[in-house]
């Protein structure tokens, strides 16, 4: 059987404490986002029945949802990339 080789040793992430605070940033805003499609749902439904362009807000919003967390990610990673190469020679 071939295997593979050794782990790879990792040393000090001086980039950690700025990705964890913005890993936490990122996460509140996504849930202020997430909390108010909620919330309309629970209050004021008719607000997600309502046609924009022949779909209704609800689908519209859910769709949103996941393209922001995609963009999210995205800029969290190059965000994260540029401090790693700052940080960490």
């Amino acid at each position: 059987m071939g295997g593979h080789g050794p782990a790879v040793k990792l040393g000090k992430d001086n980039a950690s404490g700025y990705k964890g605070a913005l890993g936490i940033k990122l996460f509140i805003v996504y849930t202020i986002v997430y909390a108010i499609f909620v919330a309309i749902n629970v209050y004021d439904v008719k607000i997600m029945e309502q046609l924009i362009g022949g779909q209704n807000v609800a689908v519209l919003y859910g769709f949103g949802l996941i393209v922001l967390a995609l963009i999210m990610a995205l800029f969290y990673n190059h965000l994260c990339g540029k401090a790693e190469k700052k940080l960490n020679g």
